[in-house]
């Protein structure tokens, strides 16, 4: 992915873009939430987020120390550890750290939320299915947490394959998310549901169709707000199957686009830089 040219093997990085944009914050409740997406989700200078995003991983981690059994606290550093490894860092060995930070976080948040979870680690496919299946709507917050911080970790140690193959794990618990509310964070969901599907050609057992209908319906949900998943429909889809009419169409869109969206401003300044650069190496791929 753009900005991280040290890393490679499972891009679901890029997933990040498209719920965290919307939904970083939206636990944080006693520790100013409207400030903070003021702070991070309205700005429109990347690098001014990225100098300043570490004073509330600090913060968000004193006050877990402070209260470890504090399951929207944790909900919360997950998602913002995995936002800062994810999009900002680009060390590959600090990007496995702080992406574990977040995983560690997801998990005691879902344990601490719905109790039964604190038994998923290592359990056959079927049988967390199954479990999924038990997790309400009361839960979806801790899930969605849970699922981001397990998606941004299996991105930064995807060079394993043992992590590779919990792909499908991820996949079931983002599935029972979009069963609880399809609609949850305004199609990130569907966003995150497109790449997974993309990840593979057909002749390898992908999904391209299963893909662009999650796209298409992250792009509904969202009323055409989020461009990161335009540019992930572009670079997951429309790349997977060499349909360059779609590739370009929908990189251009993001580029005519206004950026200052209220929640979306700092994920569509990157998403207009990073369709430049799928523009500009469309030619050679295509």
């Amino acid at each position: 992915m753009a900005g991280h040219p040290a890393r490679s093997g499972l891009v679901v990085t890029a997933a990040l873009t498209l719920g965290l944009s919307a939904g970083c914050t939206s636990l944080l409740g006693s520790i100013a939430a409207d400030t903070l997406e003021a702070a991070i989700l309205n700005q429109n200078d990347p690098a001014l987020v990225e100098s300043g995003v570490p004073a509330y991983l600090l913060l968000v981690d004193g006050l877990i120390a402070q209260s470890p059994d504090d399951a929207d606290m944790l909900a919360v550093g997950a998602q913002l550890f995995a936002l800062y490894g994810s999009r900002f860092e680009t060390e590959v060995i600090r990007v496995a750290q702080l992406t574990g930070k977040a995983r560690d976080y997801g998990r005691r948040a879902m344990c601490l939320a719905h109790a039964p979870a604190c038994g998923w680690d290592g359990m056959p496919y079927d049988a967390f299915v199954g479990e999924l299946a038990e997790v309400g709507g009361r839960n979806i917050d801790y899930l969605y947490a849970y699922s981001v911080s397990w998606l941004s970790h299996l991105d930064a140690t995807s060079d394993d394959w043992s992590a590779v193959a919990e792909v499908p794990w991820v996949e079931a618990a983002l599935e029972r998310t979009l069963e609880l509310d399809e609609s949850y964070e305004q199609g990130a969901l569907h966003g995150y549901l497109g790449i997974l599907n993309a990840l593979r050609p057909p002749a390898l057992g992908g999904e391209p169709d299963v893909a662009q209908a999650h796209f298409e319906r992250a792009i509904e949900l969202s009323d055409g707000r989020d461009l990161s998943i335009k540019v992930e429909y572009a670079r997951r889809y429309a790349r997977l199957m060499f349909d360059q009419e779609l590739h370009d169409r929908l990189l251009m869109e993001v580029l005519e686009a206004p950026v200052e969206v209220p929640g979306y401003t700092l994920f569509n300044v990157l998403a207009q830089r990073e369709a430049r650069e799928l523009l500009a190496s469309a030619p050679e791929y295509f």
